[in-house]
């Protein structure tokens, strides 16, 4: 891991150029000697190796403790190379040294990265006593966990009661931190961004599902203790002449996709309605009835039908029935339709905007 000091505490009043570098090689992962050759001069301490071509194999396995993922940082980074060298009598030794590349592995399926990300955030503008209506957002993604290419489905509504036109945007970035002799440097990149319509006054704008990709990005890197590699996605309102209203939820981009038996039960939140009361929905469906509280027995028994042997539908399925059964067992369950044919008659206590 190799990483600058001088560049870190240099003021940008400095035009001094540091050449030094500071390094911190955190061990050796392994180091070994292999011997080159048949003849072996014991006595003199040297090995033979004759005019020829000549391989020689060898692995090196890496450890079980966590590696940081390589990275190509402004400040620091992180490498791992492997560094042969050749020593000769009476000359200078031969080294070679190839770079190679390690990720840690990040799997999103975890619960902590499963949970959905929401917040809720309203500003008011003011100008010297003449005061505006509110702006609020609200903004919700189906969870904390990505990997780089998997698009995010935000689901956010803004409401601009205020004077001015305002533009809701979106945008992924990456921060980058470097610590070293006490003290650490930051960089911010944009990595994606979206921006949706412009909305006047007292109009409303929902996003239901609006998508940003993930362009191919470095892992987050979390545990590393001199460079950290860390992802959000800022939901803002931009207001002209006043500072923006935003909102931050915090990602991990991993290496290890969701799985397909988690996308139905993920899906849930980012189907959601998107009123007020929607960030206190309960995040899974109600388990559904059961069999015999839907069909009765009289039902059953005079639908039942002749049933195909279990040979000829297992040759059907081309698979052993069994295992079509516990893949079903552990599915969640069918998503219920959102709309509700019967709709109560209730008025929406959500406050508007001032008719103007």
């Amino acid at each position: 891991m190799i990483w600058d000091p001088d560049q870190l505490l240099k003021t940008p009043k400095q035009t001094v150029k540091y050449s030094r570098l500071a390094k911190r090689n955190l061990g050796f992962l392994l180091s070994s000697p292999v011997p080159l050759s048949d003849d072996d001069n014991s006595e003199e301490g040297l090995h033979i190796i004759h005019s020829g071509r000549h391989e020689y194999a060898f692995s090196f396995e890496l450890p079980q403790t966590p590696l940081a993922t390589s990275f190509e940082g402004r400040h620091g980074s992180v490498r791992y190379w492997v560094k042969a060298e050749l020593h000769r009598p009476w000359l200078l030794p031969v080294k070679l040294k190839k770079e190679f590349t390690v990720f840690e592995h990040i799997d999103i399926n975890t619960p902590s990265l499963l949970s959905p990300q929401a917040g809720t955030k309203e500003k008011t503008l003011c100008c010297w006593f003449c005061t505006s209506g509110p702006i609020s957002l609200s903004a919700k993604i189906e969870r904390k966990g990505y990997t780089p290419g998997e698009p995010i489905q935000i689901f956010a509504e803004i409401e601009n009661c205020s004077s001015r036109m305002v533009v809701p945007k979106a945008a992924i970035y990456q921060t980058q931190a470097f610590y070293a002799k006490g003290k650490m440097k930051e960089v911010k990149q944009l990595v994606a961004n979206l921006r949706g319509e412009s909305l006047s006054s007292g109009k409303t704008e929902t996003w239901n599902g609006k998508q940003l990709k993930i362009p191919p990005v470095s892992p987050s890197i979390l545990d590393c203790s001199i460079i950290r590699v860390e992802y959000s996605l800022m939901v803002y309102v931009d207001i002209p002449g006043a500072m923006d209203l935003f909102l931050n939820l915090p990602l991990v981009i991993g290496t290890i996709p969701l799985h397909s038996f988690g996308s139905r039960t993920s899906s849930v939140s980012s189907q959601c309605s998107m009123n007020m009361n929607w960030l206190g929905l309960h995040e899974r469906p109600e388990a559904p009835p059961s069999y015999a509280e839907v069909v009765t027995e009289e039902q059953r028994q005079s639908s039942l039908a002749p049933v195909t042997a279990c040979d000829d539908f297992e040759r059907a399925l081309q698979g052993p029935l069994f295992a079509y059964i516990q893949e079903f067992r552990f599915l969640p369950p069918p998503l219920y339709s959102e709309i509700d044919p019967n709709p109560d008659q209730t008025s929406d206590d959500r406050p508007s905007c001032p008719s103007r």
